[in-house]
């Protein structure tokens, strides 16, 4: 099935596509991992992430519970919208700033 042009995405296959990118990332889990472990093609997990594929509303949410958890820490929801408006080399230059603080290991 050939990609969708973006303005045929629907934004909810897009928001859904994008908290699956956020949570494997938070993971530190490759696309190939994940879709070795749901078994899938990494393809397929990219049209997924993308929003060019709909996921089914079937899935556990033990995951969505434990990041809805971090996003309502005092400041955490501040802080994801600043990190986001930072140029990448900044956004890694604070995340590994982040990984050597004593609470972050």
């Amino acid at each position: 099935m050939a990609l969708k042009p973006e303005t045929q995405r629907h934004p909810v296959d897009m928001a859904v596509g994008a908290r699956i990118r956020l949570t494997r990332k938070a993971r530190g889990v490759s696309q190939q991992a994940l879709a070795e472990a749901v078994g899938l093609t990494f393809q397929q997990i990219q049209k997924y992430e993308r929003g060019a594929n709909r996921v089914s509303a079937a899935a556990a949410s033990g995951l969505t519970d434990e990041l809805a958890d971090l996003l309502g820490a005092p400041g955490a929801l501040e802080l994801l919208k600043t990190y986001g408006r930072l140029p990448r080399a900044q956004q890694s230059a604070l995340v590994g700033f982040l990984g050597t603080l004593p609470a972050a290991r």
